[in-house]
Formats: structure tokens, C-alpha cells, sequence
């Protein structure tokens, strides 16, 4: 009697262990069907068709193009899409955005991390209520018209670091917090001020978090249409927004060859970024899961 008991105990604590074991085999495959679906046949459907004639592109599909025109639609675009000047306007609207987003929202999350107060609870939960709460583009659009800066890159500026300094605070807050304190004393027993020792203590140990942040902020700048329309409404000519005129032109209109050869040129400098910055925005990820 108690031996078939046991046997039914071993039974049924191996079933569990086998589903499990089945699903720990299943699992990579999944995983890997999942990022071929959603991930890889975008990609190979927008180079594919990027590689091919007019006549073949005027139904984009996975097939591989006859004869490859990768290169002479790229040249094409290049040419007569005004790439250059849109790539010019991207990066001065992209990098000041960055760079000041990051400088003022890291010295912001220093002081919200170190101080300790009801007001400074206030003020974080202010600062970072950006995330969740979406800008009024018709209340931006005023606001600009009535302090002069609407139509300008200035203006545009100003909006992006506006709308994502409460990424840059909400990333940073947290790191700082598991930065020893210790570090800053030591640094003002030795007479260094407080711009002094954000500059030379704190800021080194925040390069990771900073990397996953500016790798962020610049794939929702670079990529943006729907503002940069509202607001600089073509006067500055930044790639998404060169692409959406250029599409609706004569030369780009219905050529899928040549919009997505566009497409490929609009994401060429994110993808550099991002292989350059690989190991540091991967080591900010992991560091701040773990702390």
C-alpha cells in the first residue's frame, strides 16, 4: 500500500517536471518565432524592396528583388530626396535636445535623490508625471507663438527637453540613490563645490544609465513627425518630416523603392549609435535591474 502511494507521489512530481522540460525546449523557439515575426520581416521586407525596380515595388512583399538596385535607389534618394539638408536639420534639432536634457536632468535628479522632504517628494512625482501624462500640443503651439519662438528650432528644442526631461530624471533618480554617499562627502572635505562634485564624482558613475537614456530620447527625436509638423511646421527640414513631403511629391509618390531606400537612409545614423553605444546602454539596463 505505501509503496503504490509512493509511486503515485513520484508520478505526479514528475509531471510537473516534465511540462516544464518541454516548455524549457519550446521556449527559445518561440522566443526566436516571435522576434523573426514582429522584428525581422519588417526589416527584410524594407530592404528587399528597397533593392528593387519601380515595377517590382509597387507591391511590397517578401520575395527577393530580380536584379538588386539598392545602391542606385540610395544614390537617388540621396540626390533628389534633399537628404543632406534634412540630416543637417535633424542634427541640430537632436543633439542640443539630448545634450540639454541630459545636463539639466541629471543635476535635477542629483538634488531629487539626495534631498529628503515632503516638498521634494512633491517635486519628483511633479518632475516625472511627463511619463504618463501626454503634452498639449495646441497649449505648446500658443505658448511658443506668444513668447516668439514658434516655427523655430530654438522652439523645437525647448519642447523636446520639456517633454522628456521626466525620462532623464526618473532614470537617474533611482541610480543616484544607490551611489554611496560617502563619495560627495569625501569629494567636499577636499573644498570641491557642488558643480565641482557632480562633475567629477557623480557624473562618471552615471555614463551607463546615461547611454540607455540617450539612446532613447534620440529614437523618439529623430523619429519624430507628429511635433516637429505642429511646431516648426516645415521650417526647419528634419528626415521625418522631409520624408513625409518628399513622399507626397512627384518623385517619391508611390515609389515604395524609393521610400523605403529613404527609410533606410533615416535610421543608418540610429543604428551606428546604437552599435557604437551597445555595451553601455546594455550595462545601464542590467545595472539598474539589479540595484
Amino acid at each position: 500500500m505505501s509503496a503504490s502511494v509512493l509511486t503515485r507521489a513520484a508520478v505526479v512530481r514528475r509531471k510537473p517536471g516534465s511540462r516544464t522540460g518541454v516548455w524549457r525546449y519550446f521556449q527559445p523557439v518561440v522566443a526566436i518565432a516571435a522576434v523573426v515575426a514582429l522584428i525581422g520581416m519588417p526589416l527584410w521586407i524594407m530592404v528587399v524592396t528597397a533593392g528593387k525596380s519601380q515595377a517590382e515595388a509597387q507591391h511590397p512583399n517578401l520575395s527577393l528583388p530580380t536584379t538588386w538596385y539598392l545602391w542606385e535607389n540610395l544614390a537617388t534618394v540621396w540626390d533628389q530626396g534633399r537628404v543632406p539638408a534634412a540630416l543637417l536639420g535633424s542634427l541640430l534639432i537632436v543633439l542640443p535636445s539630448v545634450f540639454g536634457v541630459l545636463v539639466l536632468g541629471s543635476l535635477a535628479a542629483w538634488i531629487l535623490a539626495r534631498r529628503k522632504s515632503r516638498l521634494i517628494s512633491a517635486l519628483y512625482a511633479l518632475a516625472i508625471s511627463g511619463i504618463v501624462l501626454p503634452p498639449a500640443v495646441v497649449t505648446i503651439v500658443l505658448l511658443l507663438r506668444q513668447i516668439g519662438l514658434a516655427g523655430t528650432g530654438v522652439g523645437m528644442v525647448g519642447v523636446y527637453m520639456g517633454m522628456y526631461m521626466s525620462t532623464v530624471i526618473f532614470f537617474v533618480t533611482g541610480f543616484i540613490r544607490t551611489i554611496p554617499l560617502e563619495l560627495e562627502e569625501a569629494a567636499r572635505v577636499d573644498g570641491a563645490k557642488p558643480l565641482r562634485v557632480f562633475w567629477n564624482v557623480i557624473l562618471p558613475l552615471l555614463v551607463p544609465v546615461l547611454a540607455t537614456a540617450t539612446i532613447l530620447i534620440c529614437l523618439y527625436v529623430w523619429n519624430d513627425v507628429f511635433y516637429a509638423f505642429f511646431v516648426i511646421g516645415g521650417r526647419v527640414d528634419t528626415l521625418p518630416l522631409n520624408l513625409f513631403q518628399v513622399a507626397s511629391a512627384g518623385l517619391h509618390l508611390n515609389n515604395w523603392h524609393l521610400i523605403f531606400s529613404y527609410v533606410i537612409l533615416m535610421s543608418l545614423p540610429l543604428l551606428i549609435v546604437f552599435i557604437v553605444a551597445q555595451r553601455k546602454i546594455i550595462s545601464g539596463i542590467t545595472s539598474g535591474a539589479v540595484k
